[in-house]
């Protein structure tokens, strides 16, 4: 049996518990589709991706973050994650474009070492409203589901970005 990308990348762990992804998500940066573990340059991640969601039923929403796990926070380790982008009311079938942005894309921009960039999408379970937090730092995935009644992901996808000089090296965390 191949292992699970999102499990060897450290996603699942670091940002999510085990899930089973049961609708398509699909991001693509100008030509190039985002697949787990894909290496892409902040220059190459600078407009916010065509993001496509799956589903078959246009009356059931989703909510889309991008976070950085591997983004530095000294003064918490254990909330590290920061949030680049938060779309939320995403009809099924459709994509980001059809949502409500809560949280406008910040381009991923590393300044040393190797960061993952995980796009995870949740149903939306009923019409509760999900808001925007108010810092995008000390992000927290899991509470964010759990606060809004999001349960499980239904897809999660991410890439590695390094600053444009960098080359080589394997994240710590």
């Amino acid at each position: 049996m191949p292992l699970d990308p999102l499990v060897v990348g450290g996603v699942v762990g670091d940002v999510l518990d085990p899930f089973t992804s049961s609708v398509s998500l699909r991001a693509l940066y100008t030509t190039r589709h985002v697949t787990n573990g894909s290496e892409f340059k902040p220059s190459s991640v600078v407009r916010h991706p065509r993001v496509d969601i799956g589903g078959d039923d246009l009356r059931t929403f989703y909510t889309l973050v991008l976070v950085d796990p591997d983004a530095p926070n000294p003064s918490n380790p254990t909330l590290r994650e920061y949030l680049h982008w938060l779309v939320v009311d995403i009809p099924a079938t459709t994509g980001v474009t059809f949502g409500k942005e809560l949280l406008c894309y910040e381009s991923p921009r590393p300044t040393s070492g190797i960061h993952r960039f995980v796009f995870v999408l949740f149903e939306q379970l009923g019409r509760r409203t999900v808001y925007a937090p108010e810092l995008r730092q000390n992000f927290n995935t899991r509470d964010f589901a759990k606060e809004y009644n999001l349960g499980s992901p239904v897809a999660a996808v991410y890439f590695n970005c390094q600053r444009e000089g960098g080359s080589g090296g394997r994240r710590f965390t």
